[in-house]
């Protein structure tokens, strides 16, 4: 792994505060071996969009470091986040070939379930083998996903329950659940589950969007309009949050 060096500790937790990219490029200069401040720049690039150059930094150090795990799990979030799903999958499976971290094993699952590969099947059920009761509930949400893609809601439902069973504040499989249950065209059960979701972590924003989406569907306008507001309260730049609210509080 890519480190600090001892005798520089004070200076390069000092770039945790360092605003301008430049600054950050001349610290680099000055402390090549530092992951936290490559971290910070690449997280800089990430947040304005600037994806080429987040995975051309990361590149560069793949390069001194090829068998950086932590590297290579890097530059699939940077794939995945601008839509490379492919690359995304291939730099994972450098990750996990190097060192098979729980978290990884989870995302490339997630991101093979996506696409609909069943190989995503194989992971989870890796994962129960291992370690049923650390990792059941990731195992759980991977298939119903798998399912969820593959158009079997019923299914699906099943597996979000039992995640939910294993971890009842994994936020992911009650989202999932209910829009599962929403493509059912089963609003009010939906509507049951975020509900439960948004009493476990009352800042979810997710869940409140999809709360939204399913007053619309039950022509209550006022209570979709409150659930978008408070989806944008916890997130303001939630872009599907805002365009919904933006048509409601529009419509003639």
């Amino acid at each position: 792994m890519i480190s600090c060096n001892d005798n520089s500790n004070e200076n390069v937790q000092s770039a945790t505060s360092v605003h301008s990219k430049e600054s950050l490029k001349i610290l680099i200069k000055k402390y090549p071996d530092s992951l936290l401040l490559l971290q910070n720049l690449i997280e800089m690039y990430r947040n304005e969009g600037s994806y080429d150059s987040a995975l051309a930094l990361t590149d560069s150090q793949i390069k001194k470091d090829s068998n950086n795990a932590y590297l290579w799990n890097m530059k699939a979030t940077l794939y995945f986040e601008n839509d490379d799903t492919l690359n995304a999958i291939n730099s994972l499976k450098h990750a996990v070939d190097i060192y098979p971290l729980p978290e990884y094993l989870v995302a490339l699952g997630t991101i093979f379930a996506e696409v609909k590969n069943p190989k995503s099947l194989i992971i989870a059920d890796s994962l129960l083998e291992a370690n049923r009761v650390k990792s059941g509930a990731d195992a759980m949400f991977i298939k119903g996903l798998y399912y969820t893609y593959t158009n079997n809601k019923k299914k699906a439902i099943n597996y979000f329950d039992s995640s939910i069973h294993m971890d009842y504040t994994y936020m992911f499989s009650y989202r999932e659940k209910a829009i599962a249950l929403y493509d059912l065209e089963k609003y009010d059960e939906a509507l049951n589950v975020l509900k439960k979701a948004v009493t476990v972590q009352n800042n979810f924003d997710e869940g409140y969007y999809w709360m939204g989406k399913c007053y619309e569907k039950l022509g209550k306008k006022e209570d979709a309009i409150e659930s978008y507001q408070t989806a944008l309260l916890y997130d303001k730049n939630f872009i599907e949050a805002k365009e919904a609210l933006h048509k409601l509080t529009n419509d003639n």
